[in-house]
């Protein structure tokens, strides 16, 4: 199906200082469509491809300069001594063998890879012997699809006939698998050309769907037909936009004309799957460029994401709509799950809440709020760990906090976040990122997020209280006492760590006591004037 999209590399436009703007690129004519084949093993393409007008400056873009020179000379990837071993143990046996999958790919871009996978013109069956006859342990792990994992010096490494899938009911599985004999053909079944590799330390990389020349120019391609593959296995889909946050790759223009017209099939995904995908995506090193390009697709799993799109936010102290000054947020964030998360949802609410004053100025009071229902929401279709969701949700409501770098005003956050030193830390990298993400004339807000957090290292140092735990008394200390059991024993605590942060009083039992005391004698004064 024709697309306005097709042969155009689909890249969002970068508008922050040192994040280069990536152009729209129109490949020549007559350059080959998704998938076909690309010149034999260690030569150059054939046909030129269209460059990019300007590419980021950063290790990637070097490291899509390695690939390149590997298309042309050859390519020496550093395979670990127990991967070598289980090729050496399948050929010894009289069968062929191949390094497949995100090794090949992170290998010709430099990138680390902890896992390895093998390919196999050998039966299942026929692995677990050769292996088992070389004193290797061998786990049946997916035998229905001809997978075995075997371990060789105490390293799993999943090994895999060459198959071919069938039709797919489900928008996800295959109905069924058949076995082939060649390594192209299992090639064929991949999702993208920069994962349908295949690396011998002999024979160097096998390349039959120009996956090297798409790893050069940074481009997410399907091997074959984009809407067949889509329609194939929907998780795909968002695979996409995940490798385009980890590796900062555009997406072809046909491919992600597909990704659109498919989106709606992440229905028929399950919640893990797609919680998995989420997860990988928002903590990539790419992340504000992906999802300024991917936003319409994510929107089918993230709808909180459509009102943030192209809402100017009508403020000196924003510079960016709601939808990229939350990208940028995810951008300054550290890889940290628990923060990127919460740079997700933090502005979340804004939409619902803003409205443009007399002055003409946007405000959005509340927003914090509306985001942590929202985030809720979100989390309620997603399969999150509860605990987790809810350390989030608690970073959300309490970002746009007015906090001081004072020692006093640092505890008293602390103990509004439960006594959690380490999710106050958290919200000091959160306010950082967000402060980032603001308009140039909010930098002195970086600073405070600095300050806060050499103010958190002093409090912790000096052992100083900002929760219950901390305190010299405890329940039973206030039950005999005679404060009610009950919620009044919460209470009492709680009135005493605030006046010990309020340095009212000594974090000392006996200081303690006493003030438990004045605080009772108090209540009762009241209740008994209430009562006239």
């Amino acid at each position: 199906m024709a697309s306005g999209f097709d042969n155009v590399d689909v890249q969002p436009a970068s508008a922050q200082a040192g994040m280069p703007a990536r152009a729209f690129t129109r490949e020549p004519a007559g350059t080959r469509a998704s998938g076909q084949a690309n010149a034999p093993m260690g030569a150059p393409a054939s046909a030129p491809r269209g460059a990019r007008t300007e590419k980021p400056a950063n290790t990637q873009a070097d490291a899509r300069t390695r690939a390149a020179r590997h298309t042309a000379n050859g390519a020496s990837l550093p395979l670990p001594a127990h991967a070598a071993r289980a090729l050496s143990v399948l050929e010894a046996a009289g069968h062929e063998a191949w390094c497949v999958g995100g090794f090949v790919r992170d290998g010709l871009l430099g990138r680390p890879c902890a896992d390895i996978d093998i390919a196999t013109d050998a039966p299942w069956q026929s692995v677990k012997r050769a292996f088992e006859a070389a004193g290797h342990r061998v786990h049946e792990t997916g035998t229905a699809h001809g997978t075995v994992t075997v371990v060789v010096d105490g390293v799993p490494v999943e090994v895999t006939t060459y198959r071919a899938d069938g039709a797919y009911a489900d928008a996800r599985h295959p109905e069924r698998v058949s076995f082939v004999g060649s390594i192209q053909e299992d090639l064929a079944r991949r999702d993208f050309t920069v994962n349908a590799l295949a690396y011998h330390p002999e024979r160097g990389i096998l390349d039959p769907f120009g996956g090297m020349e798409d790893l050069s120019r940074g481009v997410l391609r399907t091997v074959g037909d984009p809407q067949q593959r889509f329609s194939e296995d929907a998780l795909r889909i968002l695979r996409a936009c995940r490798f385009a946050s980890q590796l900062g790759f555009s997406i072809e223009g046909a491919t992600f004309a597909a990704l659109l017209s498919h989106k709606h099939l992440l229905n028929r995904i399950s919640a893990e799957r797609i919680t998995h995908e989420l997860d990988g995506f928002l903590r990539g090193a790419h992340v504000h460029d992906a999802l300024m390009l991917t936003v319409d697709v994510l929107a089918m799993a993230l709808p909180e994401l459509v009102a943030m799109k192209g809402l100017d936010q009508r403020s000196p102290y924003h510079i960016y709509d709601v939808l990229e000054h939350t990208a940028w947020t995810l951008q300054h964030a550290p890889d940290d799950a628990l923060v990127r998360w919460a740079a997700l949802f933090h502005d979340a609410g804004k939409p619902a809440a803003f409205f443009v004053g007399e002055d003409g100025v946007g405000h959005a009071y509340g927003h914090a709020d509306v985001s942590v229902r929202l985030a809720r929401g979100a989390f309620g279709c997603l399969r999150l760990p509860s605990a987790f969701c809810e350390r989030v949700l608690t970073l959300v409501a309490h970002h746009d906090d007015v906090v001081e770098a004072t020692p006093k005003a640092v505890k008293r956050e602390i103990a509004r976040l439960g006594g959690d030193p380490s999710l106050f830390a958290a919200l000091c990298k959160l306010k950082r990122a967000d402060s980032l993400a603001h308009a140039p004339s909010c930098a002195h807000r970086v600073q405070l997020a600095d300050q806060l957090e050499e103010t958190l290292a002093g409090v912790l140092a000096a052992g100083e209280a900002f929760s219950r735990r901390n305190l010299a008394i405890n329940g039973n200390d206030a039950l005999a006492l005679g404060v009610p059991r009950g919620r009044m024993v919460g209470e009492a605590l709680d009135a005493a760590l605030q006046a010990v942060i309020d340095e009212e009083t000594e974090n000392c039992r006996e200081a303690l006591r006493a003030f438990v005391r004045g605080w009772m004698a108090e209540r009762e004064d009241a209740a008994h004037a209430e009562r006239g």
